[in-house]
């Protein structure tokens, strides 16, 4: 096979990928702005695709909701790599944090849609738990590990405080608020440390 020939065999899949990711992008905001509402026709005209396109790479809504939900936890906790290498160990934490209120105001807006997965909900949250936790840790260890904060309890607590600000749908500046609420919380790591 000469170059050319690789070539031409390697762009249907990356136009697939391509693709993929346009739907699941598509998909997002869809979801978060008509809820169940929302039909799998229009998220494939708004991403510009043919509905045989969306269906071969997404069967069913589920598969899609499922896809959208899980590629969004991905992103989340592959955040953290890139924020470690950049940023000292408290900083990357601290921006991580805000990474996830954005995380959880998608979330919050997707809820209905979520919800709406034949069999709930459950067996994504599973899955995709450990990938958060894991980031997390990483991120906590490393800013414990130079002394800038102390961290007296599991670091999941931090999660479960920003996600009950930036998940209140009855607060309108949900975002604003956690993003408040993240500095709060890391004022308080940094002065629960040691002298």
């Amino acid at each position: 096979m000469t170059g050319d020939d690789e070539s031409a065999a390697r762009r249907p899949r990356a136009d697939a990928e391509r693709n993929r990711l346009l739907l699941l992008k598509t998909a997002k905001a869809v979801f978060a702005d008509k809820g169940s509402r929302a039909s799998l026709d229009e998220i494939s005209r708004i991403a510009g695709v043919g509905a045989g396109t969306l269906y071969r790479h997404f069967p069913t809504r589920d598969a899609l909701i499922e896809a959208v939900y899980l590629n969004e936890t991905r992103e989340l906790a592959d955040a953290a790599a890139p924020l470690m290498a950049d940023h000292p160990p408290v900083d990357a934490l601290h921006e991580w944090l805000l990474v996830f209120v954005d995380y959880i105001v998608t979330k919050r807006l997707m809820a209905e849609t979520i919800n709406s997965v034949t069999g709930g909900p459950s067996a994504m949250f599973a899955q995709s738990w450990g990938w958060v936790k894991e980031a997390l840790n990483r991120l906590t260890a490393r800013a414990v590990a130079t002394g800038d904060i102390q961290v007296g309890f599991e670091p999941e607590n931090l999660l479960r405080a920003v996600a009950s600000v930036a998940g209140n749908e009855e607060n309108r500046n949900a975002r604003q608020t956690a993003r408040q609420m993240v500095e709060v919380l890391m004022a308080g790591l940094r002065s629960t440390r040691p002298d």
